[in-house]
């Protein structure tokens, strides 16, 4: 056999072995056996490079670092679902598809499980996956191609002539609890941050910019629906599930076939007893219409199907006892009750701790240290005590009152009149000072991967930072002396750092930490002042005060911050380190720019995003609410209270017709 022989007999056996694994479940070898394969293939391929080939096992670790993301139309639009909460509801679901068919014989659903995860697009043509994006909003997704050949579960290429020349399959990524457990424990040791759970960690590792990071975590894809396809037609959804494991695509076995709603509450109520024995996170189960023929008739609304609906399950809870109060101190100083836990498990994930928010919510919940408690942990929202078991307080429970003192660092705790929260006054306070590190280096800002808090720590604490823009100073030296640090990890966050200066001003302001500027205040900065950082910190408080959805509170912090010369001087450190920001379109001058938009109700022919993204691009403003300064109220379907506000206040009020008419 020569050489090209054994390196096809090898990639035809490992991708079967993949496909045992993640398709079947049943794997034939161990893992010990499968790396001593793949090992024999890259010495042959790399003897032989002129012989590897894209849909090779061993072109899943991951290459080129990308600068950013490029987007992706999809063919057909990746809608959401509308939900179902309970038995009422999916029978009002069953009923108005049967006054829409107009006929009364039970409907043919397919039920399964919905997964907590990641929802992206597959694209092969004549077998060769040549394109993988994120759902997005829908209509456009990111392009996440390189990240999504590292997931083992994912054919590089289908070896079946039944294939359709152009094939889009959908599916959910998500990590299961066991893979979880192991990657948050190799983390801790490593001195890394931990995931906060599965489908934050799935979620963040596809968006990695290096594809080589997303290739070391154990993600998996359950496909459940096509998207366009070319070549090959389908009579319904049951048969397009059972022909995806032939060509290689693992689907979720809990798929079930069933008629009428009978058939619709039985699954939903199964799904509850289901989540318990499964090894990675639902939130609920998709029922879809079987025939493509009644689909097609059914249509879809401008956000969701009318075919299908996703029966949302109740929040996960379980009971334990709150074995200590700590007291928490976050960047702004914010002091944060935090409950330890007796540890329990509530939806895969060991949870120990709860926020306690602040001594409102204690008091009005009346939780005290001892008490057994109900939690519940909803999707990503932070574990939350739900309430207090009262008849198993103990007797010598007392009330917790937060302590006037700084855990920290010993200063005093202040309460403003109208905050929620009490704050530490001191600013070199080491816990605000770790926090705002943390804040400036996190994915929705500079987004240093592979600096972790605790890497920060040890920095701050031999001295080598003082301010944010050291960090952008730091050599591969200083890195690589750190504990538990060795030359190659500090080259990638040396390499992580250089990437991180080529942002967005909106990313750049977010990060300072301003109080009161959020997110979303830093992205209508950006557009405001055209990207100009020198315009934006020579701004006047008339100014800012003129930028819709600016108030005093926020152009007072800005303007406050802008006018304290250390913050100048760190700033143009930064700048003199490199740090350089993304043009921002200008606005097209047109009829309606500068003007204010408000939407209420259910739009049918564009989703509200996109109604948001069309006028923005001809230069006016969205807002969320109404007031004097608004210009149009866009009226949808089932308006809210904004339409009676808008008319007592005289805003002009359109129609979704007359609202496409004046944006053509």
């Amino acid at each position: 056999m020569n050489i090209k022989e054994e390196i096809y007999k090898l990639k035809k056996e490992l991708n079967q072995h993949n496909i045992n694994y993640y398709v079947y479940d049943n794997p034939t070898i161990s893992d010990s056996e499968y790396d001593q394969l793949l090992q024999k293939l890259e010495n042959l391929e790399n003897q032989s490079p002129e012989l590897i080939t894209s849909d090779s096992p061993t072109q899943r670790v991951g290459g080129t670092v990308l600068d950013s993301f490029s987007t992706i139309k999809h063919r057909l639009p990746m809608q959401s679902l509308s939900n179902a909460m309970n038995h009422s509801e999916l029978e009002l679901f069953n009923k108005q598809l049967l006054k829409l068919l107009n006929q009364s014989i039970d409907i043919e659903f397919v039920a399964e499980p919905k997964l907590d995860g990641l929802a992206v697009e597959l694209v092969y043509e004549k077998g060769q996956f040549i394109r993988g994006s994120t759902r997005g909003d829908g209509i456009i997704g990111e392009d996440i191609t390189e990240n999504l050949k590292t997931i083992k579960s994912i054919p590089l290429f289908i070896h079946d002539n039944s294939v359709p020349d152009i094939l889009e399959v959908r599916g959910e990524v998500f990590i299961n609890y066991n893979d979880f457990k192991k990657l948050n424990e190799k983390r801790e040791k490593s001195g890394e941050s931990l995931f906060a759970n599965p489908r934050n960690c799935a979620a963040g590792s596809l968006r990695q910019l290096d594809s080589k990071i997303t290739a070391q975590r154990p993600l998996r894809i359950y496909c459940y629906a096509p998207g366009y396809i070319e070549g090959v037609n389908f009579d319904n959804q049951i048969d397009f599930l059972q022909q995806l494991p032939k060509w290689g695509f693992p689907v979720n076995p809990n798929v079930k076939l069933g008629k009428g709603i009978e058939f619709l509450k039985s699954y939903y109520d199964e799904a509850e007893e289901l989540r318990r024995q499964l090894d990675y996170d639902i939130d609920g189960v998709v029922f879809k219409v079987n025939s493509y023929v009644l689909q097609e008739r059914l249509g879809a609304r401008s956000k969701s199907p009318r075919w299908a609906i996703a029966g949302k399950l109740k929040a996960q809870q379980a009971t334990t006892i709150i074995e200590d109060i700590i007291l928490s101190v976050g960047r702004t100083g914010a002091v944060t009750p935090v409950a330890k836990l007796n540890p329990v498990v509530v939806g895969g994930v060991t949870i120990s701790n709860a926020t306690l928010h602040n001594q409102d919510e204690i008091d009005r919940k009346d939780i005290r240290l001892g008490d057994t408690v109900i939690i519940q942990r909803a999707g990503d929202v932070i574990p939350e005590i739900v309430k207090v078991v009262l008849e198993k307080r103990p007797s010598n429970a007392l009330p917790f009152y937060i302590s006037s003192i700084c855990p920290e660092c010993s200063s005093p705790v202040d309460r403003q009149e109208g905050d929620a929260v009490y704050r530490c006054v001191n600013d070199d306070c080491i816990a605000k000072i770790i926090g705002r590190f943390e804040h400036f280096i996190s994915k929705n800002c500079m987004n240093i991967d592979g600096l972790g808090i605790n890497i920060v720590k040890l920095l701050i604490k031999k001295e080598l930072i003082h301010d944010f823009a050291d960090l952008f100073y730091l050599k591969i030296e200083e890195l690589s002396c750190l504990e538990g640090l060795g030359k190659k990890s500090a080259q990638n966050i040396i390499s992580a750092i250089h990437r991180s200066k080529k942002t967005q001003l909106s990313r750049f302001i977010h990060a300072l930490g301003i109080r009161n500027i959020g997110q979303n205040a830093s992205k209508i900065l950006e557009k405001h002042f055209l990207g100009d950082l020198n315009k934006l910190i020579h701004t006047t408080q008339d100014e800012l005060i003129a930028i819709h959805e600016f108030g005093i509170i926020m152009s007072d912090s800005l303007l406050l911050y802008f006018n304290d010369d250390k913050n100048l001087k760190m700033i143009e450190k930064c700048l003199d380190a490199g740090i350089v920001f993304d043009p921002v379109d200008m606005p097209i001058e047109s009829p309606i720019s500068q003007k204010i938009f408000v939407f209420t109700g259910n739009l049918e022919k564009l989703s509200r995003k996109e109604a948001i993204l069309k006028i923005e691009k001809l230069g006016a403003k969205p807002s969320t609410s109404i007031s004097k300064n608004t210009d149009f109220l866009i009226v949808g379907k089932k308006p809210g209270s904004k339409f009676k506000k808008a008319q007592d206040l005289g805003v002009e009020i359109l129609t979704e017709n007359e609202f496409l008419k004046l944006i053509s």
